[in-house]
Protein backbone atom coordinates (compact mmCIF):
# COMPACT_ATOMS: atom_id res chain seq x y z
CA UNK A 1 0.00 0.00 0.00
CA UNK A 2 1.36 3.41 -0.94
CA UNK A 3 2.25 5.73 1.92
CA UNK A 4 -0.36 8.40 2.47
CA UNK A 5 0.67 12.00 1.94
CA UNK A 6 -0.31 14.53 4.59
CA UNK A 7 -1.76 17.64 3.00
CA UNK A 8 -3.28 20.77 4.49
CA UNK A 9 -5.58 23.07 2.53
CA UNK A 10 -6.31 26.70 3.37
CA UNK A 11 -8.83 28.82 1.51
CA UNK A 12 -8.22 32.49 0.79
CA UNK A 13 -11.47 34.39 1.12
CA UNK A 14 -12.50 37.84 -0.05
CA UNK A 15 -14.60 39.39 2.74
CA UNK A 16 -15.56 43.00 1.90
CA UNK A 17 -17.79 43.45 4.95
CA UNK A 18 -16.69 41.74 8.17
CA UNK A 19 -20.03 42.48 9.84
CA UNK A 20 -22.09 40.67 7.19
CA UNK A 21 -19.50 37.92 6.93
CA UNK A 22 -20.27 37.24 3.26
CA UNK A 23 -17.29 35.93 1.33
CA UNK A 24 -16.04 34.45 -1.92
CA UNK A 25 -13.39 31.71 -2.01
CA UNK A 26 -10.78 32.91 -4.51
CA UNK A 27 -7.58 31.08 -3.58
CA UNK A 28 -6.38 27.68 -2.36
CA UNK A 29 -3.07 27.21 -0.56
CA UNK A 30 -1.70 23.66 -0.22
CA UNK A 31 0.92 22.63 2.34
CA UNK A 32 2.46 19.15 2.54
CA UNK A 33 3.78 17.83 5.85
CA UNK A 34 6.90 15.74 5.37
CA UNK A 35 9.56 14.28 7.64
CA UNK A 36 11.74 17.36 7.14
CA UNK A 37 8.88 19.73 7.92
CA UNK A 38 6.04 21.46 6.09
CA UNK A 39 6.37 22.86 2.57
CA UNK A 40 4.14 25.13 0.50
CA UNK A 41 3.66 22.99 -2.62
CA UNK A 42 0.89 24.71 -4.56
CA UNK A 43 -1.28 27.83 -4.81
CA UNK A 44 -4.38 28.09 -6.99
CA UNK A 45 -6.65 31.05 -7.71
CA UNK A 46 -10.08 31.29 -9.26
CA UNK A 47 -10.18 32.35 -12.88
CA UNK A 48 -13.67 33.74 -12.43
CA UNK A 49 -13.14 37.25 -11.05
CA UNK A 50 -16.82 37.89 -11.68
CA UNK A 51 -17.64 36.08 -8.43
CA UNK A 52 -15.71 38.73 -6.51
CA UNK A 53 -17.23 41.62 -8.46
CA UNK A 54 -20.73 40.26 -7.86
CA UNK A 55 -20.08 40.44 -4.13
CA UNK A 56 -18.20 43.76 -4.25
CA UNK A 57 -18.37 45.82 -7.49
CA UNK A 58 -15.69 48.15 -6.05
CA UNK A 59 -13.15 45.36 -5.44
CA UNK A 60 -9.54 46.32 -6.24
CA UNK A 61 -8.55 43.44 -8.51
CA UNK A 62 -5.04 44.84 -9.02
CA UNK A 63 -4.30 44.40 -5.31
CA UNK A 64 -5.50 40.79 -5.48
CA UNK A 65 -3.33 40.14 -8.54
CA UNK A 66 -0.23 41.49 -6.78
CA UNK A 67 -0.96 39.39 -3.71
CA UNK A 68 -1.37 36.27 -5.85
CA UNK A 69 2.01 36.87 -7.49
CA UNK A 70 3.70 37.26 -4.10
CA UNK A 71 2.25 34.01 -2.73
CA UNK A 72 3.09 32.05 -5.89
CA UNK A 73 6.73 33.08 -5.51
CA UNK A 74 6.82 31.20 -2.20
CA UNK A 75 5.89 27.82 -3.72
CA UNK A 76 8.73 25.36 -3.10
CA UNK A 77 10.65 27.91 -1.05
CA UNK A 78 8.69 28.23 2.18
CA UNK A 79 9.26 25.29 4.52
CA UNK A 80 7.98 26.71 7.77
CA UNK A 81 4.19 26.50 8.11
CA UNK A 82 3.95 28.97 11.00
CA UNK A 83 6.09 31.52 9.16
CA UNK A 84 3.99 31.18 6.01
CA UNK A 85 0.69 31.68 7.85
CA UNK A 86 2.05 34.65 9.78
CA UNK A 87 3.41 36.22 6.60
CA UNK A 88 0.08 35.82 4.82
CA UNK A 89 -1.88 37.30 7.71
CA UNK A 90 0.54 40.25 8.03
CA UNK A 91 0.57 41.07 4.32
CA UNK A 92 -3.14 40.66 3.58
CA UNK A 93 -5.53 43.59 3.71
CA UNK A 94 -8.51 43.47 6.07
CA UNK A 95 -10.74 42.14 3.30
CA UNK A 96 -8.69 38.94 2.90
CA UNK A 97 -9.13 36.12 5.38
CA UNK A 98 -7.55 32.68 5.67
CA UNK A 99 -9.83 29.74 6.49
CA UNK A 100 -9.18 27.12 9.12
CA UNK A 101 -6.84 24.34 8.04
CA UNK A 102 -8.48 21.42 6.21
CA UNK A 103 -6.25 18.33 6.67
CA UNK A 104 -6.31 15.43 4.22
CA UNK A 105 -4.54 12.11 3.87
CA UNK A 106 -4.18 10.83 0.31
CA UNK A 107 -2.42 8.05 -1.58
CA UNK A 108 -2.86 9.95 -4.83
CA UNK A 109 -0.35 12.29 -6.42
CA UNK A 110 -0.60 15.50 -4.41
CA UNK A 111 -1.36 17.73 -7.39
CA UNK A 112 -4.24 15.46 -8.43
CA UNK A 113 -5.77 15.96 -4.99
CA UNK A 114 -5.19 19.71 -5.29
CA UNK A 115 -7.00 19.78 -8.64
CA UNK A 116 -10.09 18.19 -7.09
CA UNK A 117 -10.15 20.49 -4.07
CA UNK A 118 -9.57 23.58 -6.22
CA UNK A 119 -12.42 22.57 -8.52
CA UNK A 120 -14.63 22.03 -5.47
CA UNK A 121 -14.06 25.43 -3.87
CA UNK A 122 -12.96 27.80 -6.63
CA UNK A 123 -15.19 26.96 -9.56
CA UNK A 124 -18.76 28.18 -9.87
CA UNK A 125 -21.25 25.33 -9.72
CA UNK A 126 -23.61 25.22 -12.66
CA UNK A 127 -26.75 23.57 -11.30
CA UNK A 128 -30.38 23.81 -12.29
CA UNK A 129 -32.56 25.59 -9.77
CA UNK A 130 -35.43 23.39 -8.64
CA UNK A 131 -38.78 24.71 -7.45
CA UNK A 132 -38.81 22.66 -4.28
CA UNK A 133 -37.20 22.83 -0.83
CA UNK A 134 -33.52 22.81 -1.67
CA UNK A 135 -30.37 21.69 0.07
CA UNK A 136 -30.24 21.89 3.84
CA UNK A 137 -33.87 23.02 4.20
CA UNK A 138 -35.11 19.91 2.42
CA UNK A 139 -33.04 17.65 4.69
CA UNK A 140 -34.26 19.50 7.79
CA UNK A 141 -37.88 19.05 6.71
CA UNK A 142 -37.34 15.30 6.27
CA UNK A 143 -35.68 15.01 9.70
CA UNK A 144 -38.42 16.92 11.47
CA UNK A 145 -41.08 14.90 9.66
CA UNK A 146 -39.74 11.57 10.92
CA UNK A 147 -39.11 12.82 14.47
CA UNK A 148 -42.71 14.08 14.60
CA UNK A 149 -44.07 10.76 13.27
CA UNK A 150 -42.13 8.98 16.01
CA UNK A 151 -43.60 11.33 18.62
CA UNK A 152 -40.23 12.54 19.93
CA UNK A 153 -39.99 15.99 18.37
CA UNK A 154 -40.98 17.75 21.62
CA UNK A 155 -38.13 16.00 23.45
CA UNK A 156 -35.40 17.21 21.07
CA UNK A 157 -33.56 20.51 21.27
CA UNK A 158 -31.21 22.48 19.07
CA UNK A 159 -27.72 22.49 20.59
CA UNK A 160 -25.71 25.71 20.12
CA UNK A 161 -21.92 25.38 20.22
CA UNK A 162 -21.18 28.90 21.52
CA UNK A 163 -20.93 27.70 25.16
CA UNK A 164 -18.10 25.37 24.08
CA UNK A 165 -16.30 27.67 21.63
CA UNK A 166 -16.70 31.46 21.76
CA UNK A 167 -19.63 33.82 22.39
CA UNK A 168 -21.39 34.66 19.15
CA UNK A 169 -20.52 31.40 17.39
CA UNK A 170 -23.56 30.95 15.08
CA UNK A 171 -23.27 27.16 14.68
CA UNK A 172 -25.87 25.01 16.38
CA UNK A 173 -26.64 21.34 15.85
CA UNK A 174 -30.22 20.91 14.67
CA UNK A 175 -31.46 18.23 17.07
CA UNK A 176 -30.07 16.61 20.21
CA UNK A 177 -30.98 14.50 23.24
CA UNK A 178 -29.11 12.89 26.15
CA UNK A 179 -29.21 9.18 26.84
CA UNK A 180 -27.02 6.95 29.07
CA UNK A 181 -23.99 9.22 29.30
CA UNK A 182 -24.17 10.27 25.66
CA UNK A 183 -25.35 13.37 23.86
CA UNK A 184 -26.78 12.34 20.51
CA UNK A 185 -26.65 15.13 17.94
CA UNK A 186 -28.15 15.30 14.46
CA UNK A 187 -27.33 17.93 11.86
CA UNK A 188 -28.58 18.48 8.31
CA UNK A 189 -25.69 18.78 5.85
CA UNK A 190 -26.36 19.33 2.15
CA UNK A 191 -23.66 18.23 -0.30
CA UNK A 192 -25.67 18.56 -3.48
CA UNK A 193 -24.77 22.13 -4.48
CA UNK A 194 -21.60 22.62 -2.43
CA UNK A 195 -19.53 20.59 0.04
CA UNK A 196 -18.21 23.65 1.89
CA UNK A 197 -20.46 23.20 4.94
CA UNK A 198 -19.57 19.51 5.25
CA UNK A 199 -15.84 20.19 5.09
CA UNK A 200 -16.08 23.04 7.62
CA UNK A 201 -18.11 20.82 9.96
CA UNK A 202 -15.44 18.12 9.69
CA UNK A 203 -12.74 20.67 10.55
CA UNK A 204 -14.63 22.24 13.47
CA UNK A 205 -16.22 19.22 15.15
CA UNK A 206 -13.03 17.64 16.64
CA UNK A 207 -12.27 21.03 18.24
CA UNK A 208 -15.76 21.29 19.77
CA UNK A 209 -15.94 17.76 21.22
CA UNK A 210 -13.38 18.06 24.08
CA UNK A 211 -14.97 21.21 25.59
CA UNK A 212 -18.50 19.88 25.10
CA UNK A 213 -17.59 16.56 26.73
CA UNK A 214 -15.86 18.24 29.66
CA UNK A 215 -18.61 20.79 30.32
CA UNK A 216 -21.59 18.46 29.89
CA UNK A 217 -20.07 15.30 31.36
CA UNK A 218 -21.38 13.23 28.45
CA UNK A 219 -19.90 11.97 25.19
CA UNK A 220 -21.11 13.85 22.06
CA UNK A 221 -22.07 11.64 19.12
CA UNK A 222 -22.84 13.55 15.92
CA UNK A 223 -24.75 12.20 12.93
CA UNK A 224 -24.67 14.27 9.74
CA UNK A 225 -27.80 13.66 7.66
CA UNK A 226 -27.25 14.09 3.92
CA UNK A 227 -29.34 13.71 0.76
CA UNK A 228 -30.50 10.17 -0.02
CA UNK A 229 -30.09 10.74 -3.76
CA UNK A 230 -26.53 12.02 -3.38
CA UNK A 231 -24.08 11.17 -6.19
CA UNK A 232 -21.29 9.67 -4.10
CA UNK A 233 -19.14 9.05 -7.17
CA UNK A 234 -18.35 12.78 -7.41
CA UNK A 235 -14.79 13.28 -6.15
CA UNK A 236 -15.64 16.34 -4.07
CA UNK A 237 -18.52 14.50 -2.38
CA UNK A 238 -16.24 11.56 -1.60
CA UNK A 239 -13.66 13.96 -0.17
CA UNK A 240 -16.22 15.62 2.13
CA UNK A 241 -17.70 12.31 3.30
CA UNK A 242 -14.23 10.96 4.08
CA UNK A 243 -13.35 14.09 6.03
CA UNK A 244 -16.49 13.79 8.17
CA UNK A 245 -15.85 10.12 8.87
CA UNK A 246 -12.23 10.86 9.84
CA UNK A 247 -13.61 13.47 12.27
CA UNK A 248 -15.77 10.78 13.94
CA UNK A 249 -18.99 12.12 12.41
CA UNK A 250 -21.44 9.39 11.44
CA UNK A 251 -23.04 10.01 8.04
CA UNK A 252 -26.62 8.90 7.34
CA UNK A 253 -29.00 9.59 4.47
CA UNK A 254 -32.51 11.02 4.77
CA UNK A 255 -33.78 7.57 3.75
CA UNK A 256 -32.49 6.32 7.12
CA UNK A 257 -34.38 8.94 9.16
CA UNK A 258 -37.33 6.65 9.98
CA UNK A 259 -34.91 4.18 11.59
CA UNK A 260 -33.08 6.99 13.43
CA UNK A 261 -36.37 8.41 14.74
CA UNK A 262 -37.56 4.95 15.85
CA UNK A 263 -34.29 4.46 17.75
CA UNK A 264 -34.75 7.84 19.44
CA UNK A 265 -38.30 6.84 20.45
CA UNK A 266 -37.00 3.61 21.99
CA UNK A 267 -34.13 5.32 23.82
CA UNK A 268 -36.39 8.06 25.15
CA UNK A 269 -38.87 5.35 26.22
CA UNK A 270 -41.86 6.83 24.44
Amino acid sequence: MAEKRKLEFLLLRYVPDAVKGEFVNFGLVTIENREGGAELIDVRFTKDRGRILCLDPQADLDVLTKMQEEIQQEVGRTRNRAVLLRRMEDSFSSVIQVSEVMPALTERIALVEVEDVARMFLETAKLRRLREPAGRRKILDAMQDEFEKAGVMSLLNAVPVAPYTKPGDPLEFDFGYRIEGKLKLFHAVSLKASVDSAVMLAVRYPKIVPAMSQMTGVEPMLTAVVEAELDRSRSEVGFALEMMEESKIKVSATSEMAKIAAEARMELRM
